[in-house]
């Protein structure tokens, strides 16, 4: 089932005895678990109805029989399972879930790891249990992954300040999520409006050096403005380590490659295949017009090979340096 959905029956009281939440995103499977932890039994209930259990400190056996208890004095009992992932031999569960007990509500934490869909444990699962896989949102995608959950607040935010966010926090939704959340709580009274400048003076990322504007500089070659920049991130390298910077350049790259190859070049079209908004569009026909094919190959070689230099691969030189030389390559 989908998160929505998920959340959507949780929120009308429609309950099923099993849940499995799995996946790499840890975000919306604490969500989820959450909710239920909170809204399934009342306070009086969850004295004697509900336990949280940890994988590395119990077995299937624990969980199994525990979730075989009824509950007291209330509908359900309610056993959530966090670090599942940890939990040796997870794939006899199967011994509980052939014939859950109606009246509890088991809830499994599998974080980071999946169950392989091809086995009988999964297909077993997906039989009887409500299963969610919590993927990873892609980083192209977290600027409207950011509008969208902001929209449900009624709250805009400027198409440069969710990048800002992005570049400076990669895709880890916990996180972003966190500095929505302050920005929110010192939003002037009345404005529904995120702008850059608000994440600049409350989140520590400047405006005017970072990776977002990194890229800007290095798509219009702009020389001064690219070296003022990385020799800020020099000055400040836990705010801005190379390797968020590798990531962001090889984006903005793939980006401007895929863009060399479309065939059908209009506004729609583009905006689509490259997954950005029309906004951010004349920056990247520019950066095309600025790098042939050829040459933005040869940066995504670059971008491997700096990616190499700064694990200590045939390169002794600081991250800063290899900065420099690499943005230099790029530019000339």
């Amino acid at each position: 089932m989908k998160y929505e959905q998920i959340f959507s029956e949780l929120k009308n009281g429609r309950y099923s005895p099993l849940y499995f939440f799995m996946g790499e995103e840890p975000y919306f499977i604490d969500r989820l678990t959450d909710y239920i932890a909170e809204n399934v039994l009342t306070e009086t209930e969850k004295t004697f109805n509900q336990m949280i259990l940890y994988g590395k400190d119990t077995d299937i056996k624990n969980i199994i029989n525990t979730a075989r208890r009824f509950p007291m004095m209330a509908q359900h009992q309610v056993i959530i399972v966090k670090e599942a992932q940890h939990v040796k031999n997870i794939e006899e569960l199967q011994h509980y879930i052939h014939q859950p007990l109606a009246s509890t509500i088991l809830v499994i934490n599998y974080k980071y790891k999946k169950i392989d869909k091809r086995t009988r444990f999964f297909k077993l699962l997906d039989e009887k249990a409500v299963v969610f896989e919590s993927m990873k949102i892609q980083d192209y995608k977290m600027p409207s992954w950011i509008t969208a959950y902001l929209q449900q607040k009624k709250i805009k935010i400027e198409p440069k300040a969710s990048s800002m966010l992005t570049d400076y926090l990669g895709n880890d939704i916990g996180k972003i999520v966190n500095e929505l959340e302050k920005l929110l709580l010192v939003m002037p009274q009345g404005s529904g409006n995120i702008t850059a400048l608000q994440v600049e003076q409350n989140i520590g990322i400047s405006k005017d050096y970072n990776t977002f504007e990194l890229n800007n500089a290095m798509m219009a070659k702009d020389v001064l403005k690219a070296n003022r920049i990385i020799d800020y991130f020099a000055k400040n390298p836990k705010n801005n380590p190379m390797v968020l910077t590798l990531s962001s350049l090889f984006y903005l790259f793939s980006k401007v490659l895929l863009l060399h190859s479309i065939k059908d070049k209009s506004q729609d079209n583009l905006t689509k295949a490259l997954g950005i908004k029309p906004f951010f569009l004349r920056e990247y026909q520019m950066a095309a017009r600025n790098y042939s094919m050829n040459k933005v190959i040869s940066i995504i070689g670059l971008l491997r090979e700096y990616d190499l230099k700064t694990k200590g691969a045939g390169s002794m030189a600081s991250e800063s340096e290899l900065l420099k030389e690499l943005t230099f390559k790029i530019i000339h």
